[in-house]
């Protein structure tokens, strides 16, 4: 797991475990990292599945009521199987305007 912080947004790697695994050592340290957005970088697990991308629900939902986004960055995936409470964009650039956008919401009140 590489962790990356720059300023109000942490980007987390998965350097070498398949999903699920890796969700559970982030579950483990989420208390950690809850006070900034977070990227998730799933692209490293090119067999990510639908069902691992829906282990990230609920850590999804704690970070809208902190009032931080959650992003995914997997690809491979079918984007139209997503649920609408996740959000996950196949490139990081991609995950940061997406934080960048939520963050400019925010600050308007929406």
């Amino acid at each position: 797991m590489k962790v990356d912080r720059k300023g109000h947004t942490t980007s987390i790697k998965n350097t070498q475990y398949p999903t699920a695994e890796f969700f559970q050592k982030l579950s483990n340290e989420y208390n950690s990292y809850k006070s900034q957005n977070l990227i998730i970088d799933l692209s490293f697990d090119k067999a990510v599945t639908m069902a691992d991308i829906k282990l990230f629900l609920d850590m999804a939902k704690s970070q809208k009521k902190e009032k931080k986004s959650l992003v995914l960055v997997a690809d491979g995936i079918n984007f139209n199987d997503v649920p609408a409470k996740l959000m996950v964009v196949p490139t990081l650039l991609e995950a940061h305007d997406i934080i960048e956008m939520e963050e400019i919401e925010r600050d308007l009140g929406f």
